[in-house]
């Protein structure tokens, strides 16, 4: 099983403690480029894939690097539906 294999099965058992770091590394392995939308942002990012012309916008958690179970689940059900997953 490939490192990236791995992470994709810790993203899927959905741990209370997965982090924005390991989320970004996933989407960046899956071709998703992070931007942020501006200076007035605040903490919202889109990753784009534009291979297919699809995006995931999340929250940047703070103070803390944790992400939330609603956007671990949101990211999921994502590429799952994208058939990325």
């Amino acid at each position: 099983m490939s490192r990236l294999e791995k992470e994709i099965e810790r993203l899927k058992s959905k741990p209370k403690d997965f982090t924005y770091e390991e989320t970004k590394r996933i989407l960046h392995k899956l071709e998703f480029n992070e931007y942020n939308k501006g200076k007035t942002s605040g903490s919202r990012v889109i990753f784009k894939n534009n291979k297919i012309n699809k995006k995931i916008e999340i929250h940047k958690p703070h103070p803390n690097n944790i992400l939330k179970a609603y956007q671990i689940n949101e990211i999921l059900k994502s590429l799952e539906e994208w058939r990325i997953l």
